[in-house]
């Protein structure tokens, strides 16, 4: 068994429709010819199909896990429901008061912040930066021994005894696991540390071909384990790393825009009794 768990998985649509509704900007645009298919009329006014795909578009989160029709079947009505509140707030004249003044401020800060920071990581986060730390990674790897297995995870020794008692007469394991096993089957492949530490040795002392002749015993129940392969780590490929790899490039280059901003800058901070603070550099 895998040391962390997940406890349960929320559903790719679930992830929709709390993201849309939570962070949704309504962006209407202007219909050109090839541009006028309607996803609704609310009170007359126009939300055009393509206002729910430039959604779509500017959620990669969301466009990596569902099809655009079932994005769009899931949120027409939050889209909907949005349009209805900002014109109840227009009715209300939301935007002449002080406070939506006040945010408005913040927000625009807040979008051309949002602005420039992926201008510069569009320019500075290209293939060969991603590819130089790729190789930085190849060039520090170290093997390591993996085990490829499978596992029948029963709650009770006897269980598991009974389960190994069937796999010594031919039983087929497969079989077995569909019959009493309480969690998935097939493991994939791992190194020692990945599982707790009960589980692993156990598994990194068996041969290929072989299941365990006696229950292994872990916080999570008894398992029956068989190791189906043995082999040598070698880094992962490229584009199975890629989105790690970028993510990492991506934090680096914000966190040097920062430092040369800070350096080209001339910045005063005060205390809160107004004393200037000493620069620490």
């Amino acid at each position: 068994m895998k040391k962390r768990l997940v406890g349960f998985t929320i559903s790719a649509v679930a992830v929709v429709v709390v993201a849309v509704a939570s962070f949704i900007c309504f962006k209407v645009h202007r219909a050109d010819a090839a541009d006028k298919g309607v996803a609704a009329k609310i009170n007359g006014e126009v939300v055009y199909i393509n206002d729910l795909k430039q959604s779509y578009a500017d959620h990669p989160q969301i466009k990596d896990r569902v099809s655009f029709e079932e994005f769009y079947a899931k949120t027409l009505d939050v889209f909907v429901n949005s349009k209805l509140v900002y014109q109840a707030a227009k009715v209300a004249k939301i935007e002449d008061t002080p406070e939506y003044q006040r945010q408005l401020v913040t927000a625009k800060e807040d979008l051309a912040r949002k602005l420039y920071l992926e201008k510069m990581v569009d320019e500075k986060v290209t293939d060969a930066e991603i590819k130089k730390l790729y190789d930085e990674y190849t060039s520090k790897f170290e093997s390591q021994k993996e085990v490829k297995a499978k596992h029948i995870l029963v709650d009770t020794e006897a269980k598991a005894k009974d389960v190994i008692a069937k796999l010594k007469k031919g039983g087929d394991f497969v079989k077995l696991a569909q019959e009493y096993s309480k969690d998935q089957v097939d493991l994939g492949y791992f190194t020692k540390e990945v599982m707790v530490p009960e589980f692993s040795n156990a598994a990194f002392a068996m041969n290929k071909g072989e299941y365990s002749k006696t229950p292994v015993k872990t916080e999570f129940g008894y398992h029956v384990i068989l190791v189906e392969d043995v082999r040598a780590s070698k880094p992962l490929e490229l584009k199975d790393v890629e989105p790690q790899l970028k993510n990492m490039v991506t934090q680096q280059v914000v966190a040097q825009i920062f430092d040369d901003l800070v350096k080209n800058a001339k910045v005063e901070k005060f205390t809160l009794d107004g004393e200037l603070i000493a620069d620490k550099k």
